[in-house]
């Protein structure tokens, strides 16, 4: 587990400590009563609202009957890799929490899937496209050159040989829209047809004549992060903050449905450059 973000990491070691203590009988209410804590100590650990200490971690594990040396000493471990500095950790205070949450999320995860109406994708941005869209919706320079900044940092993070498998369904109005002119635009296509040559990215467009579709609600994002099967975070976009999606099996399996149903509606992979060139044979 030493080499896991530390967001994999922690969902790892709640999900252990919560079968570890379904095994053991006990209740959350349980344990606290037996280790002299709060309910909502435990259920904090247990969802990964709090990290947890490597005293209170053995503490849980010798009340959940956990002997084996190994399994103790890998979720130590895990216990502390929760406290490894990651990349995105010199923006806290700079950038908001739940921002830094979904960055946290995005490269966590060893297969991201993005449905998106409105804009190029973050991941997908060239400079100038991404600072023209900061300035649409920021006055200050500052503001506009750190969102730039960090939109950059994080597609050095993820668009890489090694990097996690990458799945973008696009709306044909994606490329259609022009964020500061035909420049700009033309700029932007020929980079997502450079990046759509990337092995582990697969980019498709959802024509205007598909019709009526599921997608048509908005842009989401689909997280989906190793170790654990069927493991998944959605973030949903909406005109004001976004809002993550956790824990929900329910909701999620729907935005994971709708994901595919948007792939087998989309042209195949290799009609983007086709697309495109159609786009750019019309842009003055």
């Amino acid at each position: 587990m030493t080499n896991q973000s530390p967001v994999v990491q922690q969902r790892w070691l709640r999900s252990e400590l919560r079968r570890a203590r379904e095994r053991s009988g006990a209740t959350q209410k349980d344990v606290a009563d037996a280790l002299d804590w709060s309910t909502s100590k435990v259920i904090r650990i247990e969802t990964g609202a709090v990290g947890v200490s490597t005293t209170d971690l053995r503490a849980l594990l010798a009340y959940y009957g956990v002997t084996d040396k190994s399994a103790i000493d890998q979720l130590v471990d895990a216990a502390k890799g929760l406290r490894r500095e990651a990349w995105w950790d010199k923006y806290r205070g700079t950038l908001s929490p739940q921002f830094l949450t979904e960055i946290s999320y995005e490269s966590s995860s060893v297969r991201l899937r993005q449905y998106q109406t409105q804009v190029v994708p973050g991941l997908l941005q060239t400079e100038q496209y991404a600072r023209q869209l900061m300035t649409t919706f920021a006055e200050e320079p500052e503001r506009i050159e750190l969102g730039v900044r960090v939109r950059m940092e994080r597609q050095t993070q993820l668009i890489r040989e090694d990097g996690p498998e990458l799945f973008f369904v696009l709306d044909e109005a994606v490329l259609r829209r022009w964020l500061g002119g035909p420049d700009v635009l033309r700029g932007q296509l020929d980079h997502l047809r450079a990046v759509a040559e990337r092995p582990n990215v697969n980019i498709q467009v959802l024509p205007f004549n598909a019709g009526g579709h599921r997608g048509m609600f908005g842009s989401f994002t689909l997280f989906e992060f190793p170790l654990e099967e069927q493991d998944f975070a959605v973030r949903v976009e909406h005109s004001g903050p976004d809002m993550l999606i956790r824990d929900n099996p329910e909701e999620i399996s729907f935005y994971l449905e709708t994901f595919f149903e948007l792939e087998a509606l989309a042209l195949p992979k290799g009609e983007l450059s086709t697309v495109i060139d159609k786009v750019l044979s019309e842009l003055p």
